[in-house]
């Protein structure tokens, strides 16, 4: 078998599914903990034997017809995966997939292995963030193995529940291949709760005026998005799991189950469906209120302006008003020797009476265009 990390790339090369996504970069895991998680047997769904490594458990299973093994893996490094991948006949497509991660939600098959990609979810609350594990499953008529990329999901309480339902794990393969999935979308409730109430909290701040809204609306618009990018293949990946069961001969009860764990998917589909559309609803809500409040400051700068215009008017008529017999007053205060009505007997009065029509004519004007 080709190396699959190195199917159609140079050797130093990144490859697309991690050279696509700036945030995809992850710290390097020790080699410790790069190894298997949990080995195991089962017969008749009951386990009989936990060998405590790979070749002990491919033996172990193989010893005799009837066995189905359940190998837990956790960042298995590329020659770890190799070998496994050798163990089982594994495709090397899908192995490459699993060694690269970083996947979308999907679901192939490769002759007698089913090979899945699951994305768990989890709400941190304080960042209002969705932390997401990357979780890949290759299932085979009598072995199920589960490379996880993260610590979501919690594959132990899921092995735990199904060896305490030997009747169910008596169903083989599926019957685990139903119990991750389930886990995978409940665990996407508490997610759907904390991003309902971090909407209900931003709907306050919209409303209250905070200006800090629309940069909080932004960023969780983000997470739904992505959210929406892990659950939304999960319907079509359900539908086909559900219409090839009678091909593959899963039992009618289990059938019952991965319709149920469907019909759960729909439900947290249509929530986060909604979730984004209440988003750009509180978008264009803020972006309204804020031209309102746009719009009002306008209109009170403008009435401001209207009253400051309106006293100018007023006091610019007075000062004409005023200046009228200023003139006069002034021309016929200089006092030359030879001005004619100086030694006129009406030109004090005339002067008056000149002085009072020039006023009295700016007032009724001014007054006219309501200056005054």
């Amino acid at each position: 078998m080709r190396s699959p990390g190195r199917a159609g790339h140079g050797h130093d090369e990144v490859a697309p599914e991690q050279s696509m996504d700036p945030r995809s970069k992850t710290a390097d895991v020790p080699a410790q903990q790069r190894s298997v998680i949990d080995n195991a047997v089962y017969v008749d769904g009951r386990r009989v034997d936990s060998p405590p490594s790979l070749p002990e458990a491919v033996a172990s299973l193989r010893s005799q017809p009837g066995r189905m093994a359940w190998i837990g893996l956790y960042r298995p490094a590329e020659a770890e995966m190799l070998n496994v991948a050798e163990e089982f006949g594994l495709h090397e497509l899908a192995v490459e997939d699993a060694i690269v991660a970083h996947q979308r939600p999907k679901a192939d098959r490769y002759g007698e292995t089913l090979f899945l990609v699951l994305r768990a979810a989890q709400y941190l609350d304080s960042p209002e963030k969705v932390e997401f594990g990357e979780l890949h499953v290759f299932l085979g008529q009598d072995f199920v193995l589960t490379v996880r990329h993260s610590e979501a999901p919690d594959l132990g309480k899921v092995r735990r529940r199904m060896e305490g339902d030997p009747h169910l794990l008596r169903q083989g393969p599926q019957a685990v291949l139903y119990a991750i999935l389930d886990a995978v979308v409940d665990g996407y409730a508490p997610v759907v709760a904390g991003l309902q109430k971090d909407i209900d909290e931003i709907e306050v701040q919209v409303f209250g005026g905070d200006p800090a809204a629309p940069r909080r609306i932004y960023a969780l618009s983000r997470e739904v998005i992505e959210f929406q990018r892990a659950t939304r293949p999960l319907l079509d990946m359900l539908n086909g799991l559900i219409a090839g069961s009678p091909k593959y001969g899963v039992d009618g009860e289990l059938q019952r189950y991965l319709r149920d764990v469907a019909d759960h998917a729909i439900t947290v589909v249509e929530r986060v469906d909604n979730l984004r559309q209440m988003l750009q609803d509180i978008l264009i809500v803020n972006s309204t209120l804020v031209s309102q409040a746009q719009n009002e400051e306008m209109k009170n700068v403008t009435q401001a302006s209207y009253a400051q215009s309106e006293e100018v008017k007023k006091i610019s008529s007075w000062a004409a008003i005023l200046f009228a017999p200023t003139l006069v007053g002034t021309i016929y205060g200089m006092n030359f020797t030879h001005m004619p009505e100086l030694s006129w007997v009406f030109g004090y009065p005339f002067a008056v009476a000149l002085m009072a029509m020039v006023c009295g004519t700016l007032y009724l004007v001014f007054k006219r265009r309501d200056w005054l």
